[in-house]
Protein backbone atom coordinates (compact mmCIF):
# COMPACT_ATOMS: atom_id res chain seq x y z
CA UNK A 1 0.00 0.00 0.00
CA UNK A 2 2.27 2.79 -1.26
CA UNK A 3 0.40 4.78 -3.92
CA UNK A 4 0.75 8.55 -3.51
CA UNK A 5 0.05 11.29 -6.05
CA UNK A 6 3.56 12.67 -5.82
CA UNK A 7 5.28 9.30 -6.26
CA UNK A 8 2.87 8.21 -9.00
CA UNK A 9 3.27 11.38 -11.05
CA UNK A 10 7.05 11.21 -10.65
CA UNK A 11 7.02 7.77 -12.30
CA UNK A 12 4.78 9.03 -15.11
CA UNK A 13 6.94 12.14 -15.58
CA UNK A 14 10.09 10.06 -15.93
CA UNK A 15 8.44 7.84 -18.54
CA UNK A 16 7.13 10.69 -20.69
CA UNK A 17 9.30 13.68 -19.80
CA UNK A 18 9.03 15.24 -23.26
CA UNK A 19 5.31 14.59 -23.80
CA UNK A 20 2.73 17.32 -23.26
CA UNK A 21 1.09 16.98 -19.84
CA UNK A 22 -0.94 20.23 -19.88
CA UNK A 23 -2.07 22.35 -22.82
CA UNK A 24 -3.98 25.62 -22.67
CA UNK A 25 -4.11 27.64 -25.84
CA UNK A 26 -0.53 28.19 -26.96
CA UNK A 27 0.91 27.05 -23.62
CA UNK A 28 2.31 23.51 -23.73
CA UNK A 29 3.86 22.09 -20.56
CA UNK A 30 5.69 18.77 -20.74
CA UNK A 31 5.71 16.19 -17.97
CA UNK A 32 9.34 17.07 -17.27
CA UNK A 33 8.51 20.76 -16.93
CA UNK A 34 5.45 20.03 -14.79
CA UNK A 35 7.48 17.83 -12.45
CA UNK A 36 10.29 20.39 -12.14
CA UNK A 37 7.92 23.29 -11.48
CA UNK A 38 5.96 21.27 -8.92
CA UNK A 39 9.22 20.39 -7.15
CA UNK A 40 10.08 24.08 -6.98
CA UNK A 41 6.63 24.89 -5.63
CA UNK A 42 7.03 22.20 -2.96
CA UNK A 43 10.45 23.56 -1.98
CA UNK A 44 9.06 27.10 -1.78
CA UNK A 45 6.26 25.94 0.52
CA UNK A 46 8.83 24.33 2.79
CA UNK A 47 10.94 27.50 2.80
CA UNK A 48 7.86 29.53 3.77
CA UNK A 49 7.34 27.32 6.81
CA UNK A 50 4.45 25.35 5.32
CA UNK A 51 5.22 21.88 6.64
CA UNK A 52 3.96 18.45 5.54
CA UNK A 53 0.33 17.96 6.52
CA UNK A 54 -0.51 21.64 6.10
CA UNK A 55 -3.30 22.78 3.76
CA UNK A 56 -2.80 24.85 0.59
CA UNK A 57 -5.84 26.67 -0.83
CA UNK A 58 -6.13 26.95 -4.63
CA UNK A 59 -8.32 29.96 -5.47
CA UNK A 60 -7.75 29.72 -9.20
CA UNK A 61 -9.50 29.43 -12.51
CA UNK A 62 -8.69 26.49 -14.80
CA UNK A 63 -4.99 26.91 -15.51
CA UNK A 64 -1.71 24.97 -15.57
CA UNK A 65 -0.81 26.67 -12.26
CA UNK A 66 -3.78 24.99 -10.58
CA UNK A 67 -2.55 21.53 -11.56
CA UNK A 68 1.12 22.28 -10.86
CA UNK A 69 0.46 23.87 -7.45
CA UNK A 70 -1.67 20.85 -6.51
CA UNK A 71 1.18 18.52 -7.51
CA UNK A 72 3.71 20.70 -5.68
CA UNK A 73 1.62 20.59 -2.51
CA UNK A 74 1.58 16.79 -2.72
CA UNK A 75 5.38 16.76 -3.16
CA UNK A 76 5.74 18.61 0.14
CA UNK A 77 3.29 16.25 1.87
CA UNK A 78 0.64 18.99 1.99
CA UNK A 79 -3.08 18.85 1.27
CA UNK A 80 -4.33 21.00 -1.63
CA UNK A 81 -7.73 22.59 -1.05
CA UNK A 82 -10.12 23.43 -3.89
CA UNK A 83 -11.71 26.87 -3.51
CA UNK A 84 -14.63 27.97 -5.67
CA UNK A 85 -13.52 31.04 -7.62
CA UNK A 86 -17.05 32.42 -7.35
CA UNK A 87 -16.71 32.78 -3.58
CA UNK A 88 -16.81 36.33 -2.30
CA UNK A 89 -15.17 37.69 0.85
CA UNK A 90 -17.09 35.87 3.59
CA UNK A 91 -17.29 32.53 1.77
CA UNK A 92 -13.61 32.71 0.87
CA UNK A 93 -12.57 33.57 4.41
CA UNK A 94 -14.73 30.75 5.78
CA UNK A 95 -13.21 28.08 3.55
CA UNK A 96 -9.58 29.15 4.00
CA UNK A 97 -10.13 29.27 7.76
CA UNK A 98 -12.18 26.07 8.00
CA UNK A 99 -9.56 24.13 6.04
CA UNK A 100 -6.73 25.50 8.24
CA UNK A 101 -4.88 26.58 5.11
CA UNK A 102 -1.37 27.95 5.56
CA UNK A 103 -0.88 29.01 1.93
CA UNK A 104 -3.25 30.51 -0.63
CA UNK A 105 -2.62 30.57 -4.38
CA UNK A 106 -4.88 32.94 -6.33
CA UNK A 107 -5.31 34.64 -9.68
CA UNK A 108 -4.72 38.38 -9.53
CA UNK A 109 -8.16 38.96 -11.10
CA UNK A 110 -9.51 37.65 -7.77
CA UNK A 111 -7.11 39.85 -5.82
CA UNK A 112 -9.69 42.36 -4.52
CA UNK A 113 -11.45 39.55 -2.67
CA UNK A 114 -8.16 38.20 -1.33
CA UNK A 115 -6.97 41.59 -0.07
CA UNK A 116 -10.26 42.00 1.80
CA UNK A 117 -9.67 38.89 3.92
CA UNK A 118 -5.91 38.83 4.42
CA UNK A 119 -6.08 40.53 7.80
CA UNK A 120 -8.56 37.96 9.11
CA UNK A 121 -6.41 34.88 8.47
CA UNK A 122 -3.35 34.86 10.71
CA UNK A 123 -2.66 31.17 10.01
CA UNK A 124 -1.72 31.83 6.36
CA UNK A 125 2.07 32.00 5.92
CA UNK A 126 2.23 32.43 2.13
CA UNK A 127 0.01 34.32 -0.31
CA UNK A 128 0.99 33.48 -3.90
CA UNK A 129 -0.46 35.43 -6.86
CA UNK A 130 -0.76 34.09 -10.41
CA UNK A 131 -0.81 37.02 -12.84
CA UNK A 132 -3.83 37.26 -15.16
CA UNK A 133 -3.86 41.06 -15.50
CA UNK A 134 -5.69 41.61 -12.23
CA UNK A 135 -4.98 43.48 -9.01
CA UNK A 136 -1.37 43.44 -7.82
CA UNK A 137 -1.25 42.83 -4.06
CA UNK A 138 2.01 43.91 -2.47
CA UNK A 139 1.64 41.44 0.42
CA UNK A 140 1.53 38.48 -2.01
CA UNK A 141 4.48 36.85 -3.74
CA UNK A 142 4.16 36.50 -7.53
CA UNK A 143 4.02 32.85 -8.54
CA UNK A 144 7.08 32.99 -10.81
CA UNK A 145 9.10 34.62 -8.03
CA UNK A 146 7.80 32.14 -5.44
CA UNK A 147 9.00 29.10 -7.40
CA UNK A 148 12.39 30.61 -8.26
CA UNK A 149 14.14 28.20 -5.89
CA UNK A 150 16.05 24.92 -6.07
CA UNK A 151 13.64 22.02 -6.75
CA UNK A 152 12.75 19.87 -3.78
CA UNK A 153 14.50 16.51 -3.85
CA UNK A 154 12.25 13.47 -4.28
CA UNK A 155 11.61 11.51 -1.13
CA UNK A 156 9.38 8.64 0.06
CA UNK A 157 5.79 9.70 0.68
CA UNK A 158 3.19 8.45 3.14
CA UNK A 159 0.34 6.67 1.28
CA UNK A 160 -1.98 7.57 4.16
CA UNK A 161 -1.51 11.29 3.51
CA UNK A 162 -4.86 12.97 3.14
CA UNK A 163 -6.41 14.25 -0.06
CA UNK A 164 -9.44 16.50 0.39
CA UNK A 165 -12.15 17.95 -1.80
CA UNK A 166 -14.61 20.50 -0.50
CA UNK A 167 -18.23 20.03 -1.53
CA UNK A 168 -20.14 22.95 -2.99
CA UNK A 169 -22.24 23.54 0.09
CA UNK A 170 -25.67 23.06 -1.53
CA UNK A 171 -27.00 21.70 1.78
CA UNK A 172 -25.14 24.04 4.13
CA UNK A 173 -21.63 25.39 4.32
CA UNK A 174 -18.96 23.64 2.23
CA UNK A 175 -17.53 20.50 3.83
CA UNK A 176 -14.13 18.98 3.21
CA UNK A 177 -14.32 15.27 2.34
CA UNK A 178 -11.23 13.37 3.50
CA UNK A 179 -9.60 10.60 1.48
CA UNK A 180 -6.46 8.57 2.09
CA UNK A 181 -4.29 8.91 -0.99
CA UNK A 182 -3.53 5.26 -1.61
CA UNK A 183 -7.19 4.23 -1.60
CA UNK A 184 -8.18 7.20 -3.76
CA UNK A 185 -5.52 6.58 -6.42
CA UNK A 186 -6.23 2.85 -6.47
CA UNK A 187 -9.87 3.78 -7.16
CA UNK A 188 -8.84 6.00 -10.07
CA UNK A 189 -6.86 3.17 -11.64
CA UNK A 190 -9.70 0.73 -10.98
CA UNK A 191 -11.85 2.75 -13.40
CA UNK A 192 -9.84 1.15 -16.20
CA UNK A 193 -10.84 -2.36 -15.08
CA UNK A 194 -13.65 -2.69 -17.63
CA UNK A 195 -11.02 -3.80 -20.16
CA UNK A 196 -8.96 -6.97 -19.51
CA UNK A 197 -5.40 -5.58 -19.64
CA UNK A 198 -2.39 -7.91 -19.98
CA UNK A 199 -0.67 -6.23 -17.02
CA UNK A 200 -2.04 -5.65 -13.50
CA UNK A 201 -4.06 -2.54 -12.74
CA UNK A 202 -1.81 -0.74 -10.23
CA UNK A 203 -2.32 -1.27 -6.55
CA UNK A 204 1.38 -0.66 -5.81
CA UNK A 205 3.96 1.80 -7.11
CA UNK A 206 6.02 -0.98 -8.70
CA UNK A 207 3.03 -1.79 -10.95
CA UNK A 208 2.52 1.78 -12.20
CA UNK A 209 5.16 2.00 -14.95
CA UNK A 210 4.07 -1.08 -16.95
CA UNK A 211 0.39 -0.17 -16.80
CA UNK A 212 0.93 3.48 -17.69
CA UNK A 213 3.17 2.58 -20.62
CA UNK A 214 0.48 0.24 -21.95
CA UNK A 215 -2.31 2.83 -21.64
CA UNK A 216 -0.15 5.50 -23.22
CA UNK A 217 0.71 3.28 -26.18
CA UNK A 218 -2.82 1.96 -26.81
CA UNK A 219 -5.54 4.38 -25.66
CA UNK A 220 -3.71 7.57 -24.67
CA UNK A 221 -6.15 10.01 -23.08
CA UNK A 222 -6.33 13.55 -24.41
CA UNK A 223 -8.85 14.93 -21.98
CA UNK A 224 -10.72 18.25 -21.93
CA UNK A 225 -12.50 19.13 -18.68
CA UNK A 226 -15.24 21.47 -19.91
CA UNK A 227 -16.19 22.36 -16.34
CA UNK A 228 -14.09 23.95 -13.56
CA UNK A 229 -11.32 21.69 -12.24
CA UNK A 230 -12.02 23.01 -8.75
CA UNK A 231 -14.99 20.61 -8.80
CA UNK A 232 -14.88 16.83 -8.56
CA UNK A 233 -16.06 16.15 -12.11
CA UNK A 234 -13.42 18.40 -13.62
CA UNK A 235 -10.55 17.14 -11.47
CA UNK A 236 -11.42 13.48 -10.89
CA UNK A 237 -12.64 12.73 -14.42
CA UNK A 238 -11.20 15.50 -16.53
CA UNK A 239 -7.66 15.80 -15.12
CA UNK A 240 -6.47 12.95 -12.91
CA UNK A 241 -7.17 9.90 -15.13
CA UNK A 242 -5.14 11.48 -17.94
CA UNK A 243 -2.21 12.46 -15.73
CA UNK A 244 -1.92 9.08 -13.97
CA UNK A 245 -1.73 7.33 -17.36
CA UNK A 246 0.63 9.56 -19.33
CA UNK A 247 -2.10 11.39 -21.22
CA UNK A 248 -2.63 15.08 -21.88
CA UNK A 249 -4.99 17.50 -20.13
CA UNK A 250 -6.22 20.25 -22.46
CA UNK A 251 -7.72 23.26 -20.66
CA UNK A 252 -10.10 25.64 -22.39
CA UNK A 253 -9.09 29.30 -22.26
CA UNK A 254 -12.50 30.92 -21.85
CA UNK A 255 -13.72 31.08 -18.25
CA UNK A 256 -17.33 30.51 -19.22
CA UNK A 257 -18.05 27.44 -21.30
CA UNK A 258 -17.98 28.16 -25.02
CA UNK A 259 -19.10 25.21 -27.14
CA UNK A 260 -17.41 26.59 -30.25
CA UNK A 261 -14.11 26.84 -28.41
CA UNK A 262 -14.48 23.21 -27.37
CA UNK A 263 -15.14 22.08 -30.94
CA UNK A 264 -12.13 24.04 -32.22
CA UNK A 265 -10.00 22.54 -29.43
CA UNK A 266 -11.11 18.99 -30.20
CA UNK A 267 -10.08 19.41 -33.81
CA UNK A 268 -6.78 21.19 -33.06
CA UNK A 269 -5.58 18.89 -30.26
CA UNK A 270 -7.13 15.58 -31.43
CA UNK A 271 -9.03 15.33 -28.17
CA UNK A 272 -10.20 11.83 -27.26
CA UNK A 273 -12.25 12.53 -24.12
CA UNK A 274 -14.35 15.64 -23.40
CA UNK A 275 -15.76 15.72 -19.87
CA UNK A 276 -19.07 17.52 -19.37
CA UNK A 277 -21.77 18.02 -16.74
CA UNK A 278 -25.05 16.84 -18.21
CA UNK A 279 -27.46 18.75 -20.43
CA UNK A 280 -26.15 22.16 -19.35
CA UNK A 281 -23.05 21.43 -21.44
CA UNK A 282 -24.50 18.96 -23.96
CA UNK A 283 -27.20 21.33 -25.17
CA UNK A 284 -24.88 24.18 -26.28
CA UNK A 285 -22.55 21.64 -27.90
CA UNK A 286 -25.38 20.24 -29.99
CA UNK A 287 -26.55 23.74 -30.93
CA UNK A 288 -23.06 24.76 -31.99
CA UNK A 289 -22.78 21.66 -34.15
CA UNK A 290 -26.17 22.25 -35.74
CA UNK A 291 -25.19 25.85 -36.53
CA UNK A 292 -21.74 25.06 -37.91
CA UNK A 293 -21.38 25.85 -41.62
CA UNK A 294 -18.55 23.33 -41.89
CA UNK A 295 -18.79 20.31 -39.56
CA UNK A 296 -15.66 20.04 -37.38
CA UNK A 297 -13.56 16.89 -37.41
CA UNK A 298 -14.64 15.02 -34.27
CA UNK A 299 -13.22 11.64 -35.28
CA UNK A 300 -10.59 11.66 -32.51
CA UNK A 301 -13.27 11.56 -29.79
CA UNK A 302 -13.80 7.99 -28.62
CA UNK A 303 -15.50 8.77 -25.30
CA UNK A 304 -17.61 11.53 -23.77
CA UNK A 305 -18.03 11.39 -20.00
CA UNK A 306 -20.67 13.25 -18.01
CA UNK A 307 -21.17 13.42 -14.26
CA UNK A 308 -22.70 15.74 -11.70
CA UNK A 309 -26.03 16.60 -13.36
CA UNK A 310 -28.76 14.99 -15.42
CA UNK A 311 -27.77 13.99 -18.98
CA UNK A 312 -31.05 13.22 -20.70
CA UNK A 313 -31.53 10.39 -23.17
CA UNK A 314 -32.62 12.96 -25.76
CA UNK A 315 -29.38 14.94 -25.45
CA UNK A 316 -27.28 11.77 -25.59
CA UNK A 317 -29.04 10.76 -28.79
CA UNK A 318 -28.49 14.19 -30.33
CA UNK A 319 -24.80 14.17 -29.40
CA UNK A 320 -24.40 10.64 -30.70
CA UNK A 321 -25.43 11.75 -34.17
CA UNK A 322 -22.45 14.10 -34.28
CA UNK A 323 -19.87 12.14 -32.27
CA UNK A 324 -20.29 8.95 -34.28
CA UNK A 325 -17.10 7.29 -32.96
CA UNK A 326 -17.76 8.03 -29.30
CA UNK A 327 -19.07 5.95 -26.45
CA UNK A 328 -20.99 8.12 -24.02
CA UNK A 329 -20.56 7.41 -20.32
CA UNK A 330 -23.10 8.88 -17.92
CA UNK A 331 -21.53 8.47 -14.47
CA UNK A 332 -23.45 8.66 -11.21
CA UNK A 333 -21.44 9.73 -8.19
CA UNK A 334 -20.81 12.17 -5.38
CA UNK A 335 -17.91 13.87 -3.62
CA UNK A 336 -18.40 11.57 -0.64
CA UNK A 337 -18.87 8.33 -2.55
CA UNK A 338 -16.97 8.69 -5.79
CA UNK A 339 -18.62 6.70 -8.59
CA UNK A 340 -21.49 4.35 -7.79
CA UNK A 341 -23.24 3.78 -11.09
CA UNK A 342 -23.05 4.47 -14.80
CA UNK A 343 -24.72 3.88 -18.12
CA UNK A 344 -22.99 3.52 -21.46
CA UNK A 345 -24.56 4.48 -24.78
CA UNK A 346 -23.57 5.20 -28.36
CA UNK A 347 -24.95 6.97 -31.41
CA UNK A 348 -27.68 4.34 -31.54
CA UNK A 349 -29.02 5.45 -28.14
CA UNK A 350 -31.40 3.05 -26.43
CA UNK A 351 -30.94 4.09 -22.81
CA UNK A 352 -33.31 6.04 -20.58
CA UNK A 353 -32.80 9.24 -18.63
CA UNK A 354 -31.52 8.69 -15.06
CA UNK A 355 -31.28 4.91 -15.42
CA UNK A 356 -27.97 3.38 -14.35
CA UNK A 357 -26.19 0.10 -13.74
CA UNK A 358 -24.79 -0.03 -10.22
CA UNK A 359 -21.10 -0.71 -9.82
CA UNK A 360 -19.99 -3.34 -7.28
CA UNK A 361 -20.14 -2.01 -3.74
CA UNK A 362 -23.29 0.07 -4.22
CA UNK A 363 -26.58 -0.89 -2.56
CA UNK A 364 -30.13 0.44 -2.35
CA UNK A 365 -31.29 0.51 1.28
CA UNK A 366 -34.87 1.03 2.43
CA UNK A 367 -35.84 3.45 5.22
CA UNK A 368 -35.92 0.55 7.69
CA UNK A 369 -32.26 -0.21 6.94
CA UNK A 370 -32.91 -3.38 4.95
CA UNK A 371 -31.19 -3.85 1.59
CA UNK A 372 -33.60 -3.57 -1.37
CA UNK A 373 -32.99 -6.67 -3.54
CA UNK A 374 -31.78 -6.07 -7.07
CA UNK A 375 -34.65 -6.32 -9.58
CA UNK A 376 -37.33 -6.09 -6.89
CA UNK A 377 -38.90 -2.77 -7.91
CA UNK A 378 -38.34 -1.45 -4.39
CA UNK A 379 -37.25 2.09 -3.58
CA UNK A 380 -34.60 3.29 -1.15
CA UNK A 381 -31.44 5.31 -0.60
CA UNK A 382 -28.22 4.63 -2.46
CA UNK A 383 -25.44 3.47 -0.16
CA UNK A 384 -22.00 3.24 -1.72
CA UNK A 385 -18.69 1.78 -0.62
CA UNK A 386 -16.20 4.64 -0.51
CA UNK A 387 -12.56 5.51 -0.02
CA UNK A 388 -13.64 8.67 1.86
CA UNK A 389 -13.12 8.70 5.60
CA UNK A 390 -15.45 11.49 6.65
CA UNK A 391 -15.76 15.25 6.78
CA UNK A 392 -12.94 17.45 7.98
CA UNK A 393 -13.54 18.72 11.54
CA UNK A 394 -17.18 17.61 11.52
CA UNK A 395 -17.66 14.38 13.51
CA UNK A 396 -21.45 14.78 13.75
CA UNK A 397 -21.99 14.95 9.98
CA UNK A 398 -19.41 12.21 9.50
CA UNK A 399 -21.37 9.93 11.85
CA UNK A 400 -24.63 10.75 10.05
CA UNK A 401 -23.29 10.17 6.54
CA UNK A 402 -20.68 7.41 6.77
CA UNK A 403 -21.22 3.86 8.03
CA UNK A 404 -19.21 0.70 8.61
CA UNK A 405 -21.09 -2.19 6.96
CA UNK A 406 -19.46 -5.60 7.41
CA UNK A 407 -15.80 -4.91 6.56
CA UNK A 408 -16.48 -1.94 4.29
CA UNK A 409 -16.74 1.82 4.74
CA UNK A 410 -19.93 3.17 3.15
CA UNK A 411 -21.52 6.55 2.50
CA UNK A 412 -25.25 7.26 2.54
CA UNK A 413 -25.45 9.38 -0.59
CA UNK A 414 -28.85 10.97 0.06
CA UNK A 415 -29.99 9.92 -3.42
CA UNK A 416 -33.24 7.98 -3.80
CA UNK A 417 -33.51 5.25 -6.41
CA UNK A 418 -35.70 2.32 -7.49
CA UNK A 419 -34.34 -1.18 -8.15
CA UNK A 420 -35.80 -1.90 -11.58
CA UNK A 421 -36.83 -5.43 -12.67
CA UNK A 422 -34.00 -5.54 -15.25
CA UNK A 423 -31.35 -5.04 -12.55
CA UNK A 424 -30.73 -1.37 -13.25
CA UNK A 425 -31.72 1.50 -10.97
CA UNK A 426 -33.67 4.65 -11.72
CA UNK A 427 -32.39 7.72 -9.92
CA UNK A 428 -35.11 9.96 -8.47
CA UNK A 429 -33.01 12.66 -6.86
CA UNK A 430 -31.53 13.94 -3.65
CA UNK A 431 -33.78 13.45 -0.66
CA UNK A 432 -32.91 16.89 0.69
CA UNK A 433 -34.47 18.40 -2.47
CA UNK A 434 -37.63 16.31 -2.25
CA UNK A 435 -40.88 18.33 -2.28
CA UNK A 436 -43.64 17.14 0.06
CA UNK A 437 -46.87 18.36 -1.49
CA UNK A 438 -50.30 17.31 -0.25
CA UNK A 439 -48.78 14.23 1.42
CA UNK A 440 -46.96 13.11 -1.75
CA UNK A 441 -43.22 13.16 -2.47
CA UNK A 442 -42.00 14.85 -5.65
CA UNK A 443 -38.38 14.70 -6.78
CA UNK A 444 -37.51 17.90 -8.70
CA UNK A 445 -35.13 16.14 -11.10
CA UNK A 446 -37.90 13.89 -12.44
CA UNK A 447 -40.21 16.82 -13.14
CA UNK A 448 -37.42 18.94 -14.65
CA UNK A 449 -36.57 16.25 -17.17
CA UNK A 450 -40.23 15.82 -18.09
CA UNK A 451 -40.69 19.57 -18.64
CA UNK A 452 -37.58 19.69 -20.85
CA UNK A 453 -39.02 17.07 -23.19
CA UNK A 454 -41.48 19.70 -24.46
CA UNK A 455 -40.21 21.18 -27.72
CA UNK A 456 -40.79 24.75 -26.51
CA UNK A 457 -38.71 24.39 -23.32
CA UNK A 458 -34.95 24.81 -23.20
CA UNK A 459 -34.10 24.31 -19.51
CA UNK A 460 -35.94 24.00 -16.22
CA UNK A 461 -35.68 24.12 -12.42
CA UNK A 462 -38.39 22.75 -10.13
CA UNK A 463 -38.65 23.70 -6.46
CA UNK A 464 -41.17 23.60 -3.65
CA UNK A 465 -42.73 26.85 -2.45
CA UNK A 466 -44.67 27.23 0.81
CA UNK A 467 -48.40 26.77 0.27
CA UNK A 468 -51.28 26.99 2.79
CA UNK A 469 -53.20 24.14 1.16
CA UNK A 470 -50.51 21.68 0.04
CA UNK A 471 -47.70 22.48 2.47
CA UNK A 472 -45.49 22.93 -0.57
CA UNK A 473 -46.58 23.55 -4.14
CA UNK A 474 -44.53 22.49 -7.13
CA UNK A 475 -43.24 25.47 -9.13
CA UNK A 476 -41.16 25.41 -12.32
CA UNK A 477 -38.80 28.11 -13.54
CA UNK A 478 -38.22 27.43 -17.23
CA UNK A 479 -36.42 29.04 -20.12
CA UNK A 480 -38.42 28.78 -23.32
CA UNK A 481 -37.51 28.67 -26.98
CA UNK A 482 -40.94 30.05 -27.90
CA UNK A 483 -43.91 31.42 -25.99
CA UNK A 484 -45.42 28.25 -24.46
CA UNK A 485 -49.08 27.57 -23.93
CA UNK A 486 -49.31 26.49 -20.29
CA UNK A 487 -52.45 24.43 -20.85
CA UNK A 488 -50.78 22.54 -23.68
CA UNK A 489 -47.60 22.15 -21.60
CA UNK A 490 -49.54 20.60 -18.72
CA UNK A 491 -51.30 18.24 -21.13
CA UNK A 492 -47.89 17.22 -22.43
CA UNK A 493 -46.73 16.45 -18.88
CA UNK A 494 -49.79 14.33 -18.09
CA UNK A 495 -48.46 11.68 -20.48
CA UNK A 496 -45.49 10.98 -18.18
CA UNK A 497 -46.21 12.48 -14.75
CA UNK A 498 -48.82 11.87 -12.07
CA UNK A 499 -51.08 14.87 -11.58
CA UNK A 500 -49.59 15.90 -8.22
CA UNK A 501 -46.12 16.17 -9.83
CA UNK A 502 -47.20 18.65 -12.51
CA UNK A 503 -46.15 22.21 -11.55
CA UNK A 504 -48.94 24.36 -10.19
CA UNK A 505 -47.09 27.43 -11.45
CA UNK A 506 -44.66 28.20 -14.28
CA UNK A 507 -42.32 31.17 -14.34
CA UNK A 508 -40.68 31.75 -17.73
CA UNK A 509 -37.29 33.43 -18.15
CA UNK A 510 -34.90 33.99 -21.05
CA UNK A 511 -32.14 31.85 -19.53
CA UNK A 512 -31.56 29.88 -16.35
CA UNK A 513 -28.65 30.81 -14.15
CA UNK A 514 -26.37 27.86 -13.47
CA UNK A 515 -23.11 27.40 -11.59
CA UNK A 516 -19.94 27.14 -13.75
CA UNK A 517 -20.00 23.37 -13.26
CA UNK A 518 -23.48 23.17 -14.78
CA UNK A 519 -25.30 22.43 -11.53
CA UNK A 520 -28.60 24.06 -10.68
CA UNK A 521 -28.75 27.37 -8.82
CA UNK A 522 -31.93 26.86 -6.82
CA UNK A 523 -31.28 29.94 -4.68
CA UNK A 524 -31.52 32.07 -7.82
CA UNK A 525 -34.70 30.24 -8.87
CA UNK A 526 -36.37 31.02 -5.54
CA UNK A 527 -35.58 34.71 -6.00
CA UNK A 528 -37.09 34.61 -9.49
CA UNK A 529 -40.29 33.01 -8.15
CA UNK A 530 -40.45 35.52 -5.29
CA UNK A 531 -40.11 38.41 -7.75
CA UNK A 532 -42.79 36.91 -10.00
CA UNK A 533 -45.25 36.79 -7.09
Amino acid sequence: MDLHFSSTWEIVSDLFADDAAIVQGERRITYGQMDDEAARFGAALKAAGVEPGAKVSLYLYNSPEYIIAQYGAFKNGCVPINVNYRYLDDELAYLVDNSDSEAVVFHTSLGDRVSAIMGKLDRVKAWISVDDDGTVIEAATPYDEFIDVTPQARHPQNPLDHYMLYTGGTTGMPKGVIYEQHAFIAGLYEQFAAIPWPVPIPTRLDEVAAFVQLIHDTVKLVSVPCCPIMHGTGMWIGVMPALITGGTVVLLEERSFDANELLDTIERESVTRPVIVGDAFARPIVRALEAAETPPDLSSVNMIVSSGAMWSAEMKADMGQHFSNAVMIDALGSTEGGSYGQVQSSKDGGDSTAQFSLIPGTLVVAEDGETVPRGSGGKGLLVSETAARGYYKDPDKTAATFRRIDDGWYVITGDWATQEPDGSITLHGRGSNCINTGGEKVFPEEVEEAVKTHTGIDDCYVIGVDDDRFGKRVVAVASSIEDPDETELREHLRATLAGYKIPKQFVFVDELQRAPNGKADYTWAREVIKAAG
